[in-house]
């Protein structure tokens, strides 16, 4: 309940922002207005342990080359003279700040001496991200395309969980689980999937502060509230009915009310 609260006070981006942000009336909602840089946000509040901070991609803007940018600072948004143009490499040349670019075959991070790991693919029926001693509900951090004429030619994608990660509605998030000597490691989710860490001892002794930067392609992006605990009774009956379908389309012709099949098929 306590993490539930939490969550909810922080799904909304802070006031201090970047000179091409614009923030709607909510502060749920971060669209960059002019050229390609000037887009860092910052969460409204610093992230508790385990906590995740989701945005989902709602614009794309032809032209530019690169992509939205995630990641944490211990640097307080009130604190700063001036928000830097550049999350890379301004913020990060400031220090205490871990930022990466998310790209279009977004792999895992290879930890210190050791090879890359295999991408370890949840099933999209699974309730729960499992990240160290973090649980998290999986449904809502999975980006889908709409259903639609061409479909199929996504529906594998959408069945895997695996929605381009700087496609729209692609859902990216940012967190840090704490490690038995004091210091935290910084996760990145994409569409359910754990990345792993990308980056290590991280301070915990200081405040961390969600980044989020609507840079290059990226044009606008929302805060995804999660919800921590059971899933409910909706989107179980959503995880059964997917995981027995051979296509969304086929959602249509199932004896189910027609708010649901709408909730079944992400609209």
């Amino acid at each position: 309940a306590a993490m539930a609260a939490r969550c909810h006070l922080a799904a909304r981006f802070h006031h201090v922002h970047g000179a091409n942000v614009r923030l709607d009336a909510s502060r749920t909602r971060a669209t960059r207005v002019e050229s390609f840089a000037n887009g860092l946000c910052f969460s409204q509040e610093p992230l508790a342990p385990g906590q995740i901070f989701l945005v989902e991609i709602e614009e794309k803007e032809l032209g530019w080359c690169g992509h939205l940018r995630v990641g944490l600072t211990a640097h307080d948004p009130q604190s700063l003279e001036v928000v830097p143009e550049y999350s890379l490499p301004d913020l990060v040349n400031m220090g205490d700040s871990w930022v990466f670019a998310i790209t279009r075959s977004h792999n895992r991070v290879a930890v210190d001496g050791e090879e890359a790991p295999v991408r370890a693919r949840g099933l999209p029926w699974e309730p729960f991200l499992l990240i160290e001693q973090v649980r998290i509900p999986r449904d809502t951090l999975v980006g889908r395309s709409r259903p639609g004429r061409y479909s199929h030619i996504l529906d594998d994608l959408y069945k895997m969980n695996v929605l381009p990660a700087t496609a729209r509605r692609s859902r990216i998030g940012v967190l840090y689980a704490p490690q038995p000597d004091g210091t935290a490691d910084m996760h990145i989710i994409i569409n359910g999937e754990d990345m792993g860490p990308s980056a290590r001892r991280l301070p915990t002794t200081r405040p961390l502060y969600a980044v989020v930067d609507v840079f290059a392609s990226t044009k606008s992006v929302r805060v995804i509230p999660v919800e921590y605990g059971f899933p409910s009774l909706q989107t179980l009956c959503r995880l059964v009915i997917q995981k027995h379908i051979v296509h969304r389309l086929a959602i249509d012709g199932l004896d189910l009310p027609p708010p649901l099949k709408s909730f079944c098929k992400h609209e």
